[in-house]
């Protein structure tokens, strides 16, 4: 199977991609707002437990640094969400898990920095 280069299409190109993590502050936030004023839904409730549960880093500070973090490398933003949504434990994982090239302007020391970086901010987010 042959990978496309544009599989988000045209319309996608211009957006900003989101971790996990982020949508989570993103619908917690919306969230607060609709129970004020008793306006919830089913869906959006499934959907805000959806992303907390796969969401890699639970308080702002830990999301804002995660973004950082990988923005700081020549890196696409869908392969900083993959990264920051994965957070694979190797290099080896890191090169799997993005798109080809994705990672083609880093070395393995510049990969292992990243992986060890997103380690230890996960490792003190509470």
């Amino acid at each position: 199977m042959e990978f496309e280069e544009n599989v988000v299409g045209d319309d996608f190109l211009k957006g900003k991609c989101l971790m996990n993590s982020e949508v989570a502050l993103i619908l917690q936030h919306k969230y607060e707002k609709m129970c004020d004023e008793h306006s919830t839904t089913h869906v959006f409730e499934k959907s805000l437990q959806y992303v907390k549960r796969f969401s890699q880093y639970n308080n702002p500070h830990a999301v804002t640094q995660a973004r950082h973090i990988l923005s700081s490398y020549p890196i696409s933003e869908v392969d900083l969400c993959v990264l920051g949504n994965l957070c694979p434990k190797s290099v080896e994982e890191s090169i799997a898990m993005v798109q080809p090239k994705g990672l083609a302007r880093l070395d393995d020391e510049a990969i292992k920095k990243i992986l060890t970086e997103l380690s230890l901010l996960k490792k003190f987010d509470m």
